[in-house]
C-alpha cells in the first residue's frame, strides 16, 4: 500500500490547508481511503518510521464506528476527531469514501475547526468529481 492514490493537485490543496491553517505546528498529512492510504507530508525532524498501515486501519475503522454510533445523537452530524498524546495531536477529518488524518504540536480548538473545515470541503469537492 501506500502508493500515488490521488492527483498531484489535491494532494498539494490538502497539504497547502494543513499548513495554512497549522504553519509550522504540522507534523504529517496522510490521506487515506477505505484500501490504501499516502502521506502527503511529515515534518523534516520525524523518524519516517511509523507504522501507518495501522494508524490508517484504526482510523478508518474509529470514523465508521463513531459516525455509526451517534448518527441520531443529538449531538448533530459527526465533524471531526482529535486525539491527544504524549507528543503531539492527531485530527481525523473523513467522508464516507475518503479522509485525512494530520499530525500537529498543540493547536487551539478554533485552529482545528478550521482546518477541519478546509479539508472536510476538499474531501467533499472530490467526491464531487468522482
Amino acid at each position: 500500500m501506500s502508493g500515488r492514490i490521488l492527483s498531484d493537485e489535491l494532494s498539494e490543496e490538502i497539504v497547502t490547508a494543513a499548513r495554512t491553517a497549522t504553519g509550522d505546528s504540522l507534523r504529517s498529512v496522510t490521506y487515506f481511503t477505505r484500501s490504501d492510504f499516502q502521506q502527503l507530508y511529515l515534518r523534516e525532524d520525524l523518524e519516517r518510521d511509523a507504522d501507518l498501515n495501522e494508524f490508517v486501519g484504526h482510523e478508518w475503522r474509529g470514523y465508521k464506528d463513531t459516525n455509526n454510533a451517534y448518527r441520531e445523537s443529538e449531538l448533530g452530524q459527526y465533524e471531526f476527531t482529535i486525539r491527544a498524546f504524549e507528543n503531539g495531536y492527531l485530527l481525523r477529518v473523513a467522508t464516507d469514501r475518503a479522509g485525512v488524518l494530520l499530525t500537529t504540536d498543540g493547536l487551539t480548538m478554533q485552529t482545528y475547526d478550521d482546518v477541519a473545515e478546509a479539508l472536510e470541503r476538499l474531501l467533499a469537492e472530490e467526491s464531487d468529481e468522482e
